[in-house]
C-alpha cells in the first residue's frame, strides 16, 4: 500500500492487519505520521520509506504484491492545493509524477489488482458552482477538474483506463473526517475547526468564508470499509464509485455542531477573504450501492465526536 502512514492509508493498514492480511505500507513519512502508526498500534516492520516521485524506488516497493493499494498523494486544504500557481503546479507535477512511477511499476511488476483512491475534484469545477450539488460518476462527461490536484487525479484514472491486464477499482472519494488527520497547513475543515474549538479563548474560532457552502462528510472508517469492498469487486475495465454521502451539510453546521460538542460559548466570526473551493459538492452514491453494497453508516454528529475526543487528546500531548 502506498500512503500507508498517511490520514487514510493508517486506518486501512489497521484494517487490513486485523483481517489477517501480511501488509507492506510505503510512505515518504514527510509529515510524521508516526504518531498514527502508535495511535492505532501498527507495527513499524511493515512500514518502508520510500518517496515513490523516483521511478526505481516505486518499482523496488511493489514488486511482491498481490494488491496495491494505491493512496500516496500531495493532498491538503484549499489553500494548500490551490492558494498560489506554485501550489497549483506542485499538486499536478508531484501527484501526476507518483502516480505515473507507481502505475508504471505496477505493470512491470505484473500486480494483479490496484486499487486508486481518485477524488471529488475531477468534476467539472463549473457544475460545483451551483448550489445543492449531487454529483454523479455520468457527470464526467467533459474535462474541467478543480486545479493542478484534480488535473493530476484525473490523469491517474485515465493511465488506469488504458490497463488491460489489471483489475482496476477507482474510489473518487469526498470529504473525509476522522481520527489521525494532521494539524498542520494540509488540515481539512473539520480538523481545523475541531483544533480551533479545543484551543478557543486562545485562539479565536474562525470559519473561512460565509459558512453557507455546503459539503458531504463522509467518516474515515467508513471509506476504509468502501476501499476493502472495491478491492473485492475490482475489474476491468475498471470499477469507478463515488465515496462518500448524499447528504451535503453546510459548513456553518459544521462548526455549530462542533461548538455543541465542545460546549463553549463561542463568538464566530467569518472570514471572507479566505479560499472556500466550490459552492457545493456531494454524491450520487446509487452505483457504490449497487456494486459494493456500500454506504456510510457512521452519522455526522458520531463521527464528529468521536473526532473532538481525538483532537483532544493528542493537542494534549503536543502541549
Amino acid at each position: 500500500m502506498t500512503g500507508g502512514a498517511g490520514f487514510i492509508g493508517s486506518h486501512l493498514v489497521r484494517w487490513l492487519l486485523d483481517s489477517g492480511r501480511d501488509v507492506i505500507a510505503v510512505d515518504d513519512m514527510s509529515r510524521g505520521s508516526l504518531q498514527n502508526l502508535n495511535d492505532l498500534k501498527i507495527p513499524l516492520n511493515c512500514l518502508i520509506k520510500a518517496d515513490l516521485r523516483d521511478r526505481v524506488q516505486a518499482s523496488h516497493v511493489v514488486r511482491d504484491a498481490d494488491t496495491v493499494f494505491h493512496l500516496a498523494a500531495k493532498v491538503g486544504s484549499v489553500e494548500y492545493l490551490h492558494g498560489s500557481e506554485m501550489a497549483e503546479l506542485e499538486a499536478l507535477q508531484d501527484n501526476l509524477l507518483i502516480d505515473v512511477n507507481v502505475i508504471r511499476a505496477c505493470l512491470e511488476n505484473r500486480i494483479k489488482r490496484i486499487v486508486y483512491t481518485s477524488s471529488v475534484a475531477v468534476y467539472p469545477i463549473k457544475i460545483q458552482q451551483k448550489p445543492d450539488v449531487l454529483l454523479s460518476e455520468d457527470d464526467l462527461q467533459y474535462y474541467d477538474p478543480e486545479g493542478g490536484y484534480g488535473w493530476a487525479k484525473l490523469l491517474g484514472e485515465m493511465q488506469l483506463g488504458w490497463i488491460k491486464t489489471m483489475d482496476i477499482g477507482v474510489a473518487r472519494v469526498f470529504n473525509v473526517y476522522g481520527e489521525g488527520e494532521p494539524f498542520d497547513e494540509t488540515t481539512h475543515v473539520i480538523p481545523a475547526l475541531t483544533q480551533k474549538a479545543i484551543m478557543y479563548p486562545k485562539e479565536d474560532f474562525v470559519v473561512w468564508g460565509s459558512g453557507d457552502q455546503t459539503r458531504c462528510f463522509i467518516y474515515v472508517y467508513d471509506c476504509v470499509d468502501a476501499l476493502m469492498r472495491l478491492e473485492e469487486k475490482a475489474c476491468n475495465p475498471p470499477m469507478t464509485v463515488n465515496v462518500g454521502s448524499d447528504k451535503s451539510t453546510p459548513i456553518k453546521t459544521i462548526a455549530e455542531k462542533i461548538i455543541d460538542i465542545s460546549k463553549k460559548n463561542m463568538h464566530v466570526r467569518f472570514d471572507r477573504s479566505k479560499l472556500v473551493g466550490p459552492l457545493s459538492r456531494a454524491a450520487d452514491i446509487r452505483k457504490v450501492k449497487a456494486m459494493l453494497g456500500w454506504e456510510p453508516s457512521t452519522s455526522l454528529d458520531e463521527g464528529l465526536k468521536r473526532t473532538y475526543l481525538w483532537a483532544e487528546r493528542r493537542l494534549r500531548s503536543l502541549t
